[in-house]
């Protein structure tokens, strides 16, 4: 009889007749064989697990069918279970074959070696039905095999196992070049064991292990492994597709080297002609820069300009920042080395002249420079040390003008105001505009007689900044600095003040104090105003230092008269002069009694009421002179700190006159 298991429906229910053999009743056995098949004929059909095979006898036996019912299912179940056993293997083949396919596939578009592994390992552990898939590969460097890709492990131990040439179970495999399997891992002896593999394996509970090695031509480069933590028996056909998935993975392996190799020598193609092309355009950089740099020096370029043209030919960002700003250590290095020095990810190039630091070019964000772009950066210091110097040098000269100029409106009052405006004009200063003089000292404490000479060099060169910027006037004057700059529309003396004690502080990093005058005007026609104004603005600057604001700007307005109380010389007219000087002037010029008024009105407590009658007038006339006060005054002048302020002045101004007299 041929094999049951390749024969067709008809071959199987003759093989069944002739297993029932001939003789009497042979008709009545053949037909209850035809009819056992049906419930196996259903379990197959359905796919049924090889258990469900038991349930058409036992069914049989416990409905009482016939004797010859229930020998012809026993003679059919073992003829259905081979049939079934032949459609799993068909299926089971079917299903390694379509794996093999996508794998190769996956193989023929190799884009990620490391993905390609990672498919194979995982279709071999799915296929061969293991709790662990894992692939080894040699380190001809270190001399061991390391794991390279795992599916399926827990252990972070095993997943990270290194391995000596010859041991364990894939030491075996790779000095054999064979596939080996052990049913029990530790008690198989066949192989090397080793502490550490023997630790790794026990984290991951492994039992029964198959190794294949992968092969290029006849050397091993690793071995893949299936493995599960129960005891198995690997058969033929699994040792066979798993051999099947190593050759695979080598050709993957050897695949993924040819490529690197080729991307290898076409890289260092095109990096030869990376070099050539960037050498023939570094040097017609440094040629453009030299042209660049020489056209800033001949044109009076700024320092700026240096750094924009610097950034376009080197193709980054290129500053200029002052000594205190730029890295301490890779400043004085480069100063000291006289080259540009890598800081981080930036460049740094000292900007010195004689020793003395002046700043640094700083390339930013550019790790790697090509000598000659490092070359055009040092170069590029270079010149914008030599323009620093210049522009200091101007500076100086300007400041030096301008303090001459300051000094002589301040000391040489009987100078022609033609020539005096002029001189402004050169310097963009213009003396027919309101002024505010500014007396600025320095409050911080000083070690010895050199460093406060130099802080005062410091401020002087900060005040000078300033008047430049501003289009004022600044000169060193006892001991401190005078500042004459123009005020705004819409700005005071006060907020001047302030603004200039912050900036001077912040500049020289120290306190700094200033007092300011009121505002003046026509100083070219008026120069001795100028001095009157220092004179209040020094005595602000001294009531600003007596209450304790070292550090702050106020004007003489906003001191009223405590002023009086707290300046050394005492300047009554001053005072009387900025608290009803409007009102003074106004009576001198058109002959009316508004003083007379106003010293009325106080003394009869504020009431208008009773003013007409100390004075003889109407209560309108009051009124009206009232009015008059508030409009040359300002709307406040009845508020309580105003008006202890104009009563005390009236007092000193009643007293002035009869002194006159």
């Amino acid at each position: 009889m041929g094999n049951p298991v390749s024969m067709s429906h008809d071959q199987v229910r003759s093989a069944e007749r002739s297993e029932a053999g001939a003789g009497p009743g042979a008709g009545a056995g053949a037909s209850a064989a035809g009819g056992a098949e049906t419930p196996f004929l259903e379990l197959l059909a359905r796919g049924a697990s090889a258990d469900a095979y038991e349930q058409p006898v036992l069914l049989a036996r416990a409905e009482g069918r016939s004797a010859e019912w229930i020998a012809a299912l026993e003679r059919a179940k073992p003829l259905a279970l081979r049939v079934r056993s032949e459609l799993e293997g068909r299926r089971r083949r079917e299903a390694e074959l379509s794996a093999l396919f996508e794998t190769a596939h996956d193989l023929a578009g190799l884009r990620d070696l490391d993905a390609v592994l990672r498919a194979i390992v995982q279709r071999a552990r799915s296929l061969l039905g293991t709790d662990v898939a894992y692939l080894s590969l040699n380190d001809p460097v270190r001399g061991d095999t390391y794991m390279r890709v795992t599916e399926g492990s827990v252990a972070a131990r095993f997943q990270q196992l290194r391995l000596g040439m010859g041991e364990g179970l894939g030491g075996l495999v790779a000095q054999t070049a064979r596939p080996y399997v052990t049913d029990d891992y530790f008690k198989d002896d066949r192989f090397q064991h080793t502490v550490a593999i023997d630790a790794g394996v026990r984290d991951e509970g492994l039992v029964a292990i198959l190794g294949v090695p992968l092969m290029l031509g006849h050397h091993v480069i690793g071995v893949l492994f299936a493995a599960d933590r129960r005891a198995r028996v690997f058969d033929r056909e699994q040792i066979a597709l798993l051999g099947s998935f190593a050759a695979l993975a080598a050709a993957a392996i050897d695949t993924a080297n040819l490529l690197t190799e080729t991307r290898s020598a076409l890289a260092g193609l095109e990096r030869a002609n990376e070099i050539i092309r960037d050498r023939s355009g570094v040097i017609e950089r440094a040629s453009d820069v030299h042209d660049r740099l020489a056209e800033l020096v001949l044109r009076g370029g700024g320092v700026h300009d240096v750094a924009a043209a610097v950034s376009e030919v080197l193709d980054g960002t290129v500053e200029f920042t002052e000594a205190l700003a730029a890295p301490a250590r890779a400043l004085e290095a480069s100063r000291a080395d006289g080259h540009a020095v890598r800081h981080e990810d930036d460049w740094i190039a000292a900007v010195a002249a004689g020793g003395e630091l002046l700043g640094a070019l700083v390339l930013r964000g550019h790790p790697g420079l090509d000598p000659v772009d490092q070359r055009t950066l040092e170069r590029a210091a270079m010149v914008t040390s030599l323009l620093l110097l210049a522009r200091r040098s101007a500076a100086e000269a300007e400041q030096r003008v301008r303090g001459e100029l300051l000094d002589d409106l301040l000391d040489a009052r009987d100078r022609d105001p033609r020539l005096l405006r002029e001189r402004a004009a050169r310097l963009r200063a213009d003396l027919d505009a309101t002024h505010v003089v500014l007396a600025a000292r320095l409050d911080g404490p000083a070690a010895d007689a050199d460093q406060e000479a130099d802080a005062r060099r410091r401020l002087w060169s900060a005040a000078s900044h300033l008047a430049a910027t501003r289009h004022g006037l600044a000169a060193a004057r006892d001991g401190g600095t005078v500042l004459l700059l123009p005020l705004e529309p819409g700005d005071s003396a006060t907020e001047l003040a302030r603004r200039t004690a912050h900036h001077l502080g912040t500049a020289v990093h120290e306190a700094v104090t200033v007092g300011a005058s009121a505002p003046v005007e026509d100083l070219a026609v008026h120069p001795d105003a100028i001095a009157a104004a220092y004179a209040e603005g020094r005595r602000c600057l001294d009531a600003l230092r007596l209450l304790g604001r070292t550090g702050d700007g106020a004007a003489a307005e906003d001191f009223g008269f405590l002023g009086l109380l707290l300046a050394g010389d005492r300047d009554i007219a001053g005072f009387v002069d900025r608290t009803i000087g409007p009102v003074v002037a106004y009576d001198d010029r058109r002959g009316t009694d508004l003083v007379r008024t106003l010293d009325a009105y106080f003394g009869c407590g504020m009431s208008p009421a009773r003013t007409k009658d100390e004075l003889h007038v109407h209560v309108n006339t009051v009124a009206q002179r009232l009015e008059r006060v508030g409009r040359l005054l300002g709307d406040d002048w009845q508020s309580p700190a105003r008006a202890l302020e104009i009563q005390l002045a009236l007092r000193l101004h009643r007293l002035s006159v009869l002194g006159q007299d």
